[in-house]
């Protein structure tokens, strides 16, 4: 016991994103702005829905929720990597990195049932609409958001424990810029083939049953469209396609991240920044360029505060 004290790693270094300076600042310059406009895109959208009384429905209710994951889930390892890219060493302390794994993934897995539950939502607005109402009040939205936090929580908690109960005392690089389950378990100083095992069991399954769920969801909202009317179907499959687009672009990174653990690809670290630093940034975009709702409503909410400003000057 005392020699794993004395042995026990206490930092990890990142290898980063890449070694030449010019491509660090390129990096930097690009995902500072990508952040800024993540960060300003959501907040945005927040107040959008909070601020304008006819957005407070369940679809917009979940859309300020994603927004608000979306902020917590970029915040997680963006600004880590920001510094990592003006550092020559770039570390973490064991700590840090097991508290950065563990709200990795708490708001990735509170996103994926988020998702899941706006399917839902949709297919009950669409299909049965007269049932909608009642189905997906208030109240019953609210258990739901409830809900996807605490499955969050148990299946971060589940992947925090399996990586801590290992024991690190050797090698400490980590062959990316943030610390997660597969590279960081590579690391220990014992068989991780059954912590591999479980991992794929635990997020791996996640992420591709509800993937697997949304599809035949999906699959039957298309054809009832056919009974929609033309002005219906349009807004329908307006909704719809922005939601879709979103699911794809955040699912289809974590399916093949968490599914493959052992498997290390050259295209890894581009696999993991569109999934931790791109996707966030285009949930905004989709959803308030396609969404004309939301685009009056900031539009209203924006002329509402010029007239405050001019009134109080």
């Amino acid at each position: 016991m005392d020699t794993f004290n004395q042995t026990r790693v206490t930092e990890f270094v990142f290898l980063g994103l890449a070694d030449n300076w010019v491509l660090k600042i390129l990096f930097f310059m690009a995902f500072s702005a990508t952040y800024v406009l993540t960060l300003w895109g959501n907040i945005l959208i927040l107040v959008t829905i909070v601020f304008t009384e006819r957005l407070n429905i369940p679809m917009y209710f979940f859309l300020s929720n994603l927004s608000f994951i979306d902020i917590c889930h970029s915040s997680v390892t963006v600004p880590k990597m920001l510094e990592g890219l003006l550092l020559e060493r770039k570390t973490i302390s064991f700590d840090n990195c097991i508290a950065q794994l563990f709200f990795l993934y708490l708001f990735a897995c509170a996103e994926i049932f988020l998702l899941t539950i706006m399917a839902y939502d949709r297919y009950v607005a669409i299909c049965t609409p007269l049932h909608y109402p009642n189905a997906m009040n208030m109240t019953v939205c609210t258990q739901l958001v409830l809900a996807l936090w605490l499955g969050g929580t148990v299946h971060s908690l589940v992947q925090t424990f399996l990586t801590i109960r290992l024991p690190y005392c050797g090698p400490n690089i980590i062959d990316s810029y943030f610390c997660d389950v597969p590279p960081v378990i590579k690391l220990a100083c014992a068989d991780t083939y059954l912590t591999g095992v479980l991992m794929v069991s635990n997020s791996g399954t996640i992420s591709l049953t509800c993937f697997l769920a949304l599809v035949p969801s999906y699959t039957v909202i298309l054809v009832s469209l056919r009974k929609q009317s033309a002005e219906g179907r349009r807004k329908a499959l307006s909704t719809c396609s922005a939601h879709l687009m979103v699911v794809v672009l955040f699912f289809g990174p974590c399916i093949f991240i968490y599914t493959l653990p052992d498997t290390s690809f050259p295209f890894d670290k581009v696999v993991s920044v569109f999934y931790t630093v791109v996707t966030p940034l285009l949930n905004p975009l989709i959803y308030s360029l396609r969404n004309e709702e939301v685009k009056i409503a900031m539009k209203h909410l924006r002329q509402r505060q010029v007239f405050f400003m001019k009134s109080y000057t």
